[in-house]
């Protein structure tokens, strides 16, 4: 939603805390994983509860701090405190009243002053065009493309090929030959589905660079570097390796789905190892990582800078190499360089 004055959002309401037992862990672990993806926390308690008992909301507090997190602690039900305020032996930020309205304004003030300042936006691809320029998208259109609709990481760097005053052309993989032909001068730069990496390789020719949807995405949400250096742990693995295949999004999988059925047959046929491959998807991501050899990951196109991040670094710090669709399946293809090149610094890493 749109919340002035910070612009668009995204809200996610964790339950409540106040369950005992297992149902009450849970709750915890559920909105400690929340946290991955936070990039300022509210912590709201009800002002004259909080008063008798504020463990709960200590303990919320307690990891955003550990995990860098901004946080705000918020005593709600104002209404209801008779001119008395309960907040005298308590962490809190400001207090509100939701029926009423009372300081709500203030807190949507507060909440912007909080969130640390960033560097201007990073870029998908405007860094690498210039106005005018002519960017050419290779589209796939097989049984595994969505029915009627280009998928959310191409709507996005055609939208930011739009905004650096560039020109987006598209075309399907089998098309690239007579597109390029067509034309009349060659585009500032090719991107391609990765799925798509061999045939658009061969067919673009050298002079005019290359990459992928997802290795652009990788740079613009995840860790390219270490997504790099992961590629290198397909060289180490043995029969028998757990391979954790994971996606950001959930969806309807195909027969030759990308993440359970090409990849792990491609990079079988790599190694010429026997592998066993494991999935996860949507907001699910294993804690441990100790049982598996190596993560490969989508680009992340639904999850936010911050959980791509919590991801890439939870890998890290449990020695567990990750590397990115668009990195492996180049490096299968035989193309990491070339796909590499137009990205200023990247190709050092080889």
């Amino acid at each position: 939603m749109e919340l002035l004055p910070l612009g668009p959002v995204m809200f996610v309401d964790t339950p409540g805390l106040d369950d005992e037992g297992a149902l009450g862990a849970e709750r915890v672990r559920k909105a400690k994983r929340v946290l991955n993806k936070t990039d300022i926390a509210l912590i709201v308690a009800d002002g004259l509860q909080a008063v008798r008992d504020f463990s709960l909301e200590q303990t919320i507090l307690t990891m955003t701090k550990e995990k860098g997190i901004p946080s705000l602690v918020i005593l709600n039900k104002q209404d209801k405190w008779d001119g008395a305020s309960p907040d005298a032996a308590l962490p809190a930020d400001i207090c509100v009243s939701a029926k009423t309205g009372y300081h709500v304004e203030e807190l949507k003030e507060l909440i912007g002053r909080r969130l640390p300042a960033g560097d201007s936006d990073p870029r998908l691809v405007g860094d690498l065009v210039a106005p005018g320029d002519l960017v050419l998208l290779v589209i796939p259109i097989d049984s595994s493309a969505p029915k009627g609709r280009l998928i959310l990481p191409q709507q996005q760097v055609i939208r930011d090929i739009l905004e650096s005053g560039a020109i987006a052309a598209a075309c399907r993989d089998t098309e690239l030959s007579e597109t390029l032909v067509r034309l009349g001068q060659p585009p500032r730069l090719v991107i391609t589905d990765s799925q798509a990496f061999a045939r658009a390789a061969m067919d673009t020719p050298d002079t005019i660079p290359l990459t992928s949807f997802s290795i652009l995405f990788s740079r613009y949400k995840g860790d390219l570097k270490t997504q790099i250096e992961g590629v290198a742990a397909m060289e180490t693995l043995a029969d028998g390796d757990i391979i954790l295949m994971a996606e950001g999004c959930t969806h309807h999988r195909q027969c030759e789905d990308i993440g359970t059925v090409k990849l792990p047959r491609w990079i079988r046929d790599y190694t010429g190892r026997e592998l066993i491959f494991e999935t996860a998807s949507g907001g699910e991501f294993p804690e441990d990582l100790s049982r598996y050899k190596m993560v490969v990951h989508c680009g992340g196109c639904t999850l936010n800078p911050k959980e791509m991040a919590s991801r890439i670094a939870q890998a890290k710090n449990q020695r567990v190499p990750i590397a990115n669709y668009g990195t492996l399946i180049a490096q299968l293809k035989g193309v990491l360089k070339r796909s590499l090149s137009p990205l200023p610094g990247y190709c050092d890493l080889l």
